[in-house]
């Protein structure tokens, strides 16, 4: 067997009380990192994934945060800094999702999902920056294939991933060489609440002829955490063929 190929190493993933989130914190802890995840409503999904990182034999922190206010996110980084002494890994992966007609927008839903989305991903490497560089450290953003293609009935969240997408392009020439910055974009994920009849639709259209599960994404985030340090600046579709559609 392959030894665990992050012992020593700390990770940080925010929103990772539930779903895919918490499937990657799960997953960087089999490969022997310590995990520090955020949650921002969903308080005993939290502690439950905590005490699972904990019974792997790793150690684990629970923090409350809001990525779209900066106290709450400079708050969040300086307790993982004071709790592990380092950051070697930011995994930022929380998010908000919304169907909503472009024409009928409001500029307050319009701003919800660039908050999250967009200025949450900046926020949280902002502050975490000085700790990743001192480790040479990477980060993961969560994009989208939605970042990618057009999808008249979520404009807002589209135009709030390709931001992101582009963010990972400028942090990598913006942080090198000290720190790699990568994206993962998923394409359509099963999870256990998504709707059954958009599961068959999608299996449908998708090359591979199944929809991604969360371990898909997990696996493709450890290899921005775990592969060549010379890649930096990438957008990984994870999709099955999707977007080829």
């Amino acid at each position: 067997m392959q030894a665990p190929r992050l012992i020593g190493k700390t990770a940080m993933v925010t929103g990772a009380a539930r779903r895919i989130g918490r499937e990657i914190a799960l997953t960087l802890a089999r490969e022997g990192a310590d995990v520090a995840i955020t949650f921002r409503q969903s308080k005993e999904d939290a502690e439950r994934t905590a005490r699972e990182i904990e019974a792997m034999g790793r150690c684990a922190l629970a923090m409350e945060c809001d990525v779209r206010s900066e106290e709450s996110v400079r708050g969040a980084v300086a307790a993982v800094a004071g709790r592990f002494g380092r950051l070697d890994i930011l995994v930022n992966n929380a998010a908000n999702f919304e169907a909503a007609p472009l024409d009928a927008m409001s500029l307050a839903q319009w701003d919800a999902i660039f908050a999250s989305n967009a200025r949450g991903p900046f926020l949280v490497t902002r502050e975490a920056l000085p700790h990743l560089r001192a480790a040479q450290g990477r980060i993961i953003h969560l994009g989208s294939l939605g970042g990618i293609q057009a999808w008249p009935g979520h404009a807002h969240y589209c135009a709030s991933k390709a931001a992101l997408h582009s963010l990972t392009q400028t942090m990598a020439r913006a942080f090198a060489p000290d720190v790699t910055v990568n994206c993962v974009a998923p394409g359509f994920i099963e999870m256990e609440d998504s709707p059954k009849e958009a599961g068959k639709i999608f299996i449908e259209k998708t090359p591979m002829r199944r929809n991604g599960t969360a371990q898909d994404i997990a696996d493709a985030v450890l290899f921005f955490a775990t592969g060549p340090r010379f890649i930096t600046g990438q957008i990984l579709v994870v999709d099955g063929g999707l977007g080829l559609v």
